[in-house]
């Protein structure tokens, strides 16, 4: 067991995960990157991931990557990994990550009750009948939700066969991914997906041995030992210390803290504490309300077609002002729950949420954690490395205009054009240049 302390930890300092030898301690977060099953897939995922290892990210992952051949996608054009002809083309993707020194991990999901058929209006219209995977019996909240019309709830609770078979899917997509070349396995583990539904305490009121939530964990654990060996794998790990006033239980920080002393003891390799709701809600991407995305005339139709009609898009547009204002915006907000969980484990853990500078990564590197990960800034800045290991601050400014609209199914990209218009002058002074980079 650690003790943290104000060592001073430099971001370019290497570090291991599970073996694997990583460059520095920066990584590119997950994200939605959207990119579906198509023809043009592997090109995008290449056009999306590569910059970040051009620009010299130690680690990258490759953003949720849903397991099963069917539900389980919390937003449009996920990708999903369940097919291994199709993972086996993936490997002209992490060929070219390689080449620039950086690793790649793949993070593997299921929505569970997070899933397009509960939300998504289109989606349901077009999917009559779909149902979404659950844990136990949904909450009374989401139930109240259904009887009123806001979502669709049509769970089907999981038997004990079906949750060691949907383990057994992370394993075998798991080993697709090393056959691919991958470097190691993230697990979605938080942001309301079937992990956390399993160790929440909201939503597991399981009867069988399920009922303790780690053990999902474990079983998952065995399909990757048993599908792709000894890879790196790892874990977000959820506190849900954020989640609305009238939600009565939920995981603790002690909890998360148990859970990765657990984890730790049955062989995994690094764990991502954050502090988030028992919802898929602003928690997960703090910061200003984005209002140029709501009001872009472009998507005014799509919103419409995604929450069911121009009333319910704005109701949900309310909603989000709410949340934006609820949730404080601090670099590193998950920092303290790292701090805690790195004193109870000696595995690596990894901390994101609200980091900008190189500044605020080495001062957590210090305090809390083993490495340090940004996100959205990616999407201002696909080669962010090369300027933030210079020692400048990333140009995100956390207004969220580039989230909103993947609800619709877009892209994930920068809409603010102040920021796009500067990273236009960066690049045509060739700041971006890892070559420059001091």
């Amino acid at each position: 067991m650690r003790t943290s302390s104000d060592t001073e930890t430099e971001l370019t300092e290497p570090v291991e995960i599970g073996g694997v030898e990583l460059q520095n301690r920066l990584y590119r977060a997950p994200l939605l990157e959207c990119a579906g099953n198509g023809p043009g897939a592997v090109e995008t995922f290449v056009d999306e991931l590569e910059p970040a290892a051009e620009a010299g990210a130690g680690l990258i992952f490759q953003g949720a990557s849903i397991v099963t051949a069917d539900g389980g996608c919390a937003a449009p054009n996920m990708t999903r990994v369940h097919d291994p002809d199709f993972v086996e083309g993936l490997s002209a993707l992490t060929d070219r990550i390689h080449d620039h020194g950086s690793k790649i991990f793949m993070q593997l999901a299921a929505g569970g009750l997070r899933s397009l058929s509960m939300w998504h209006s289109e989606y349901r219209d077009n999917h009559p009948g779909e149902q979404q995977r659950a844990v136990s019996t949904p909450p009374i909240q989401l139930r109240v939700a259904d009887r009123l019309g806001f979502i669709d709830l049509q769970p089907d609770v999981l038997s004990t066969t079906e949750v060691y078979d949907l383990a057994e899917s992370f394993g075998r997509a798991a080993g697709y991914a090393v056959d691919a070349g991958y470097d190691g396995i993230h697990l979605s583990g938080a942001n309301m997906g079937i992990i956390q539904q399993f160790l929440s305490p909201y939503y597991n009121d399981r009867d069988d041995e399920f009922a303790d939530g780690v053990r999902f964990l474990l079983a998952i654990r065995d399909a990757v030992r048993k599908h792709a060996g000894s890879v790196p794998l790892l874990t977000k790990l959820p506190a849900e210390t954020v989640s609305p006033p009238f939600v009565r239980e939920g995981l603790t920080r002690k909890d998360g803290r148990i859970v990765a002393q657990r984890l730790e003891g049955a062989g995994y390799d690094g764990v991502v504490p954050v502090e988030t709701s028992v919802y898929w809600d602003m928690s997960i991407i703090r910061g200003a309300y984005p209002d140029r995305a709501w009001n872009a005339a472009d998507l005014q139709s799509e919103y419409a077609d995604v929450f069911g009609s121009r009333v319910r898009a704005r109701a949900v547009k309310t909603l989000n002002r709410l949340q934006a204002r609820w949730f404080p915006h601090e670099a590193g907000w998950n920092g303290d729950f790292c701090r805690q969980v790195r004193d109870a484990v000696d595995i690596p853990v990894l901390c994101e949420g609200g980091i900008r500078t190189r500044a605020d990564c080495e001062r957590l590197l210090g305090e809390s954690c083993d490495l340090v990960g940004m996100g959205r800034p990616f999407y201002a800045e696909p080669r962010l490395p090369v300027r933030l290991l210079s020692g400048e601050r990333a140009l995100c400014e956390s207004c969220n205009n580039c989230t909103v609209p993947q609800a619709a199914g877009e892209p994930g990209r920068c809409r603010t054009p102040a920021i796009v218009r500067e990273r236009a002058r960066l690049e045509q002074q060739d700041s971006y240049n890892r070559n420059n980079q001091s």
